[in-house]
């Protein structure tokens, strides 16, 4: 999976600057993002603090591991089935 470059700090940093009316395209420029990204980042995090992003992004790698985790079950579910129905 691929991790981002912009911390939670300087996306925080990012949108509060946004809304102290500095342009986007300013903003872009400075940071080295593209407009797309600051209003994805916006719609995403806005209102929220550092600690709220840290923990958003634990729940979210916890969240992918469950999600392979669970796949991985119900592929040996299948196969463990397939096996049994086979046998009789």
């Amino acid at each position: 999976m691929r991790r981002s470059r912009s911390s939670e700090a300087g996306i925080v940093a990012s949108l509060r600057e946004g809304e102290g009316g500095v342009s986007v395209a300013q903003l872009a420029r400075k940071h080295g993002i593209s407009a797309a990204t600051y209003y994805h980042w916006k719609s995403k995090y806005a209102g929220a603090g550092v600690p709220e992003l840290k923990r958003l992004r634990e729940l979210e790698a916890e969240n992918a591991k469950l999600k392979r985790m669970y796949a991985d079950l119900a592929l040996e579910n299948i196969a463990i089935k397939d096996v049994l129905s086979r046998k009789l």
